[in-house]
């Protein structure tokens, strides 16, 4: 499990495509688990949780069609 000690979501992406699967913790958010580069929403979260975990996913997805255009 890797900590953040800020919400940092450039970093926090690059962990993830690093690793594909796993948990992270965020300060002020939380812990966060990832599988297959992708974010997974818990069924009950903070609508702070939920921005931060749809920013996320986005932040991957746009990422991936870069790579995928170059």
């Amino acid at each position: 499990m890797r900590e953040f000690p800020v919400y940092a979501p450039k970093l926090i992406v690059k962990h993830v495509r690093i690793f594909l699967t796993g948990v992270i913790w965020i300060k002020d958010i939380g812990q966060l688990e990832f599988t297959n580069g992708r974010f997974l929403m818990p069924k009950k979260s903070l609508p702070k949780v939920r921005k931060a975990i749809a920013e996320l996913n986005t932040l991957i997805e746009s990422q991936r069609l870069e790579v995928n255009q170059a």
